[in-house]
């Protein structure tokens, strides 16, 4: 039986027990843990590299190893740092993501019913 992917919920407490973890090595080796702009350099080091397996996918540029393996690692981790980074913000990222998701999607539809081609203009 195949286990099923933990809502957003769950996955934003992974993500912030995780966060957890690293503090306290950062605590114990830096004597401080991350600030906001660190995190920020993180997670914008591993978006960079995002773009690099996407031509190592298309084999378009070498690397060491898999690249769709190290796509699957690096997409989640971005999540992650998502989910780090709406933390420390103080911002409600279940919330955010489905309003956001919400206007898109009605954006989208109100420009697919506008355009469609097969609907009479006005006259």
């Amino acid at each position: 039986m195949t286990q099923s992917a933990p809502s957003l919920a769950a996955a934003r407490e992974q993500a912030l027990a995780v966060r957890a973890l690293y503090e306290v090595l950062e605590e114990r080796f830096n004597g401080k843990t991350w600030s906001l702009h660190e995190l920020m350099l993180g997670f914008s080091n591993d978006v960079g590299y995002i773009g690099r397996l996407l031509l190592a996918n298309d084999g378009t540029w070498g690397i060491d190893g898999d690249p769709r393996a190290e796509l699957e690692h690096k997409l989640a981790e971005s999540m992650w740092w998502t989910f780090v980074l709406a933390d420390k913000l103080g911002i409600d990222i279940d919330q955010a993501y489905a309003q956001t998701m919400d206007r898109i999607r009605t954006g989208l539809e109100s420009t697919i019913a506008r355009t469609d081609p097969a609907r009479p203009e006005p006259s």
